[in-house]
């Protein structure tokens, strides 16, 4: 029997951390490669190298890649031709290596981000107008299309889940449009008081991030004729506005203070759905979402205090913790240098 061999590249981010862990648990240390542009990984690696990738690919006999390396909402608007290439050549490169080499599947997040001020605000089903008016969005719906194409055209088992903003102890606190639904909590647990950077009534669809980790896996387990959407997949968690869910942290923490700031963030958060339908996920591969408002409240709190507690000194644990490889004979370490 065939030995799966998993790449994760941008394996040191926000989903790849949680992820590579998850996957490790299932397919064993060794055949899971933590792939980034950090020291920390196993592999040193540039996702816009193609020549790189095609390398790591043969000389570790790679079956399946997560591509997970990109540029989020902010930065793309900010900083608009490497956003865009980071988003869009990064993945030509993984569909056309994997088209060559035969790989069995490659997994690539979409986002909400694709729908605009054009598509409904709540219940935004699987198909309907899709007009994303921001560079992230448009990225991603572009990335969508190739996704089809190199299925419908070669066969690349590609899948996608349109992943809507994810909230996880672990994640740094960045400058994302969702990125309000993780700083709220260290604020809340260092100083009792956050100022939101969207209106309190702005919502918006969100994910604990170990739902959206079981989703991925969910979706990488499905039998390949029960997929039937290679674009990407509308995924559906919560929903909830920034003064939902400081009215869910003050139960936990009563004296707890919020107030608004609104900044540029609020105009791209406002051209996206306030909740969205994922009944093509539940029907083609069982999805279920596990975590409500209440629940991911909770866990966060509790997740975050005993991290806080155990790393009294730093602003959060460490992010890039890939233990080394125990032996040369797996020892990928360093290979690649890009």
């Amino acid at each position: 029997m065939k030995t799966d061999i998993i790449l994760v590249i941008g394996a040191c981010g926000q989903i790849g951390i949680e992820l590579t862990v998850a996957l490790r648990e299932r397919y064993g240390r060794f055949n899971v490669i933590a792939a980034d542009k950090v020291a920390t990984a196993d592999i040193l690696l540039d996702a816009l190298d193609q020549d790189a990738l095609r390398n790591v690919v043969r000389n570790c006999g790679v079956t399946q890649i997560y591509l997970l390396a990109g540029t989020f909402s902010t930065p793309a608007e900010q900083d608009i031709p490497p956003g865009w290439k980071l988003n869009i050549q990064s993945l030509l490169s993984v569909l056309e290596v994997a088209k060559e080499q035969r790989l069995d599947k490659v997994f690539w997040p979409s986002s909400i981000a694709v729908f605009g001020p054009g598509s409904p605000k709540y219940n935004c089903p699987q198909q309907t107008c899709v007009e994303p008016d921001t560079v992230y969005g448009i990225s991603k719906r572009v990335g969508e299309y190739w996704c089809n194409y190199y299925f419908e055209q070669y066969g690349v088992d590609v899948r996608s889940l349109r992943f809507s903003g994810l909230v996880a102890c672990t994640a740094p606190t960045g400058y994302g449009t969702t990125d309000y639904a993780v700083s709220i909590f260290h604020q809340a647990i260092e100083k009792q008081h956050y100022t939101c950077f969207l209106n309190e009534d702005t919502c918006l669809p969100m994910m604990y991030l170990p739902d959206a980790i079981r989703a991925i896996l969910e979706l990488m387990d499905a039998p390949k004729e029960a997929i039937t959407i290679r674009t990407s997949y509308n995924l559906a968690g919560m929903s909830f506005a920034p003064c939902d869910l400081a009215a869910e942290i003050k139960k936990h923490i009563p004296g707890f203070r919020i107030d608004y700031q609104p900044d540029h963030r609020e105009m791209i958060a406002a051209g996206w759905p306030a909740s969205i339908k994922d009944e093509q996920a539940r029907k083609d591969w069982g999805w279920q979402p596990h975590f409500d408002l209440k629940g991911m409240t909770a866990d966060m709190l509790a997740q975050l205090t005993k991290i806080k507690g155990a790393y009294p000194e730093q602003e959060q644990m460490a992010l890039h913790d890939f233990p080394d490889f125990p032996n040369e004979d797996h020892d990928f370490t360093g290979v690649f240098k890009i």
